[in-house]
């Protein structure tokens, strides 16, 4: 398996004004680099739907990333797109993806039912929507992480051994 090339999107009002720092992004960056895997590319969205789809839509088609993972905006807020950005932009769901971070979760606390967060394809490109806390999103992550070559694999017509 070549590297993967892994796009990191936070969505978050309060990181995008300057309000707070970001940490679940740069969290995912180091993970996804500590695996040996590229980054290509990191956005900070403020939570609108469509500047969120814009950036999955740069990062799948112009970057081509194998691996898009958003960061924010699975919760209940109003203000709280991440989902729905995904779908608009995206072909095929992948469900168990997110259901197993949910299951995973779990374990840890019961509010991940409260997690909205939706894995889909869009062509070649996997999104994933893991939640905004560093925790969260780290957790989210290690639950997947091992399988993300294979799916990769399962994109490009392989892996079906």
């Amino acid at each position: 398996m070549s590297e993967l090339r892994v796009g990191i999107v936070t969505s978050s009002d309060s990181c995008y004004r300057g309000d707070r720092t970001d940490g679940s992004g740069p969290a995912l960056v180091d993970l996804v680099t500590a695996r040996g895997w590229s980054i290509a590319g990191y956005r900070l969205c403020a939570d609108d739907r469509e500047t969120l789809a814009a950036a999955i839509i740069e990062l799948a088609d112009i970057e081509r990333a194998d691996i898009i993972l958003t960061t924010g905006g699975t919760g209940f807020s109003p203000r709280d797109i991440a989902p729905e950005a995904t779908l608009d932009v995206c072909d095929r769901l992948a469900p168990g993806i997110s259901e197993h971070i949910r299951a995973r979760s779990a374990e840890i606390t019961p509010r991940a039912m409260l997690s909205r967060g939706v894995a889909a394809l869009r062509g070649r490109t996997l999104v994933i929507n893991v939640p905004g806390s560093m925790k969260a999103a780290t957790e989210s992550f290690g639950f997947v992480a091992d399988q993300l070559e294979h799916a990769v694999e399962m994109m490009a017509g392989g892996g079906h051994d």
